[in-house]
């Protein structure tokens, strides 16, 4: 028989008592009868009456011919579905484009929105190995008021990245500048450093780089690649002439001939690599990209390592903005859907939106409380449009030892879910794309929505020219409603 101390010391039901059974949940597995359109959907039909879908939770992108029209719209109606789902209706619930009847897709969008953005398993560095640069391109904001990142903000740098490494799993480093390999000698001095770290740690690694490419020799991209430098951007604005308007050297003398022939050496690297040659254009040098297109059909049209990315070149706080013709949004579109037609004419890989169609894939870094930028003397910041000429925008300083000292208050303004505190977030179809911060700038510095930094504004554009892009590659999927 138990005494007092022996049931301080052992449960009773240890020891025989019987305890209550718990009651087991109850899962309801019986198939649901009533369906709605999920709230995430975007839809548009082009000028052949497909049907284009997407759904910005699930990420599924879809389309359907116009024969398959009458099985779609059904399941796509507001009033909703009511009954046993046939093919289509399978396929579609598959896809996330319709939902059972109670399904509440706000509350699910939040557990995996806070999966993703309170991760403590992941950093993302923006480094400015320099904040110099080369060139002096007509549109550009930067001031350049610093050189090359200096040793000791370098030793902290390694050494912020030890203090985290028992917590890592994911380092994903961005070299930026001015024109990063400006300052190589930072580069050459930390990225041989990540690349031993990731593979000591056995952490995912990826670098990219950000580059006008004038200074990308054989020798330095043979370097970059040895220390997995996969992912690289290169602004090249059309032919000869144009692009040498739009990007001379800070001498004022050409620079087209040298990147080109630096790229046409990186594509004989066997490696694997990605290049996203950007092309900003404007109402002067649109009408010439054609040309362009054709010079990049023969030098890269049979390689999948290159693919191309258009802008517009906006008014970005630079010196010469009053001086820039800047095309308006509707014919930016205009033009960028026409040199998505003539590029996939040519056999040239496009990006779109699409491309990052992930789970919070329009959000801007810049949110990301696991992201910082660092500049060459150690400021921390958060946008690499403000850089440092915006004091909301230095948001601490990376002290000795590797710690990062931030201002709570500014920190704050960037990495809130703004989200839960805007009720045109929570019921727009875009949220688990962009997750209302797509540009937390525009929320505190203008109190605006933004909605118009998204591709919300122009969706039906942006999924036709998805569409497009991917056309030759994409599966056919017959859905006839018979059993097989």
């Amino acid at each position: 028989m138990q005494t007092s101390t022996d049931i301080k010391q052992v449960s009773p039901y240890d020891t025989g008592c019987t305890a209550q059974q718990a009651p087991l949940v109850q899962i309801n597995t019986q198939p649901a009868e009533e369906w709605y359109p999920s709230q995430f959907n975007a839809r548009t039909t082009d000028d052949e009456g497909n049907v284009i879908l997407w759904n910005s939770k699930s990420g599924a992108f879809s389309v359907f011919n116009a024969k398959q029209k009458k099985l779609l719209d059904p399941y796509l109606t507001q009033q909703g579905y009511k009954g046993k789902l046939d093919r289509m209706g399978e396929y579609l619930h598959k896809k996330g484009y319709i939902i059972a009847k109670n399904t509440h897709e706000y509350r699910q969008f939040q557990t995996l929105f806070g999966e993703q953005h309170y991760r403590n398993d992941t950093m993302e560095l923006i480094l400015l190995s320099t904040e110099d640069c080369n060139f002096r391109c007509k549109y550009c904001y930067e001031q350049f008021l610093r050189g090359t990142m200096l040793p000791e903000v370098r030793d902290n740098v390694k050494q912020l990245v030890k203090n985290r490494a028992e917590t890592l799993r994911n380092l994903n480093i961005h070299w930026f500048g001015g024109e990063p390999l400006y300052g190589f000698a930072a580069i050459e001095d930390l990225a041989p450093f990540f690349a031993e770290m990731a593979d000591k740690h056995h952490w995912n690694y990826s670098a990219t780089i950000t580059t006008n490419a004038y200074l990308l020799t054989p020798e330095t991209a043979a370097k970059l690649l040895s220390w997995k430098v996969r992912n690289y951007q290169i602004t090249v604005d059309g032919v000869e002439e144009q692009h040498n308007l739009n990007r001379p050297a800070r001498d004022g003398s050409g620079t087209f001939n040298t990147i080109f022939d630096n790229l046409q050496e990186f594509a004989k690297f066997p490696d694997p690599f990605v290049v996203r040659l950007r092309v900003n254009f404007d109402n002067d040098t649109h009408p010439y990209l054609t040309k362009f297109l054709d010079r990049l059909q023969q030098s890269f049209g049979t390689d999948p390592r290159f693919r191309l990315a258009f802008h517009p070149v906006g008014k970005w706080g630079g010196e010469n903005d009053d001086n820039l013709d800047v095309c308006g949004t509707k014919e930016s579109f205009s033009v960028m859907q026409a040199l998505h037609e003539q590029s996939s004419e040519r056999g040239l890989a496009c990006s779109t939106f699409l491309d990052g169609n992930v789970f919070g894939g329009q959000v801007c870094y810049a949110a990301r409380p696991y992201n910082f930028i660092i500049g060459a003397t150690g400021a921390i910041m958060k946008c690499t449009v403000a850089l440092d000429q915006a004091d909301s925008n230095i948001v601490g300083h990376l002290r000795d030892g590797g710690q990062l000292v931030l201002d709570p208050e500014k920190w704050a303004k960037w990495v809130e879910p703004a989200f839960a505190g805007d009720k045109g977030c929570q019921k727009c179809y875009l949220l688990p794309s962009c997750q209302g911060m797509s540009c937390p700038w525009l929320r505190f510095e203008q109190d605006a929505s933004p909605c118009a930094a998204t591709v919300k504004p122009n969706i039906h554009h942006h999924l036709i020219t998805a569409f497009q892009a991917g056309r030759s590659k994409a599966k056919l999927i017959t859905l006839n409603n018979q059993k097989s």
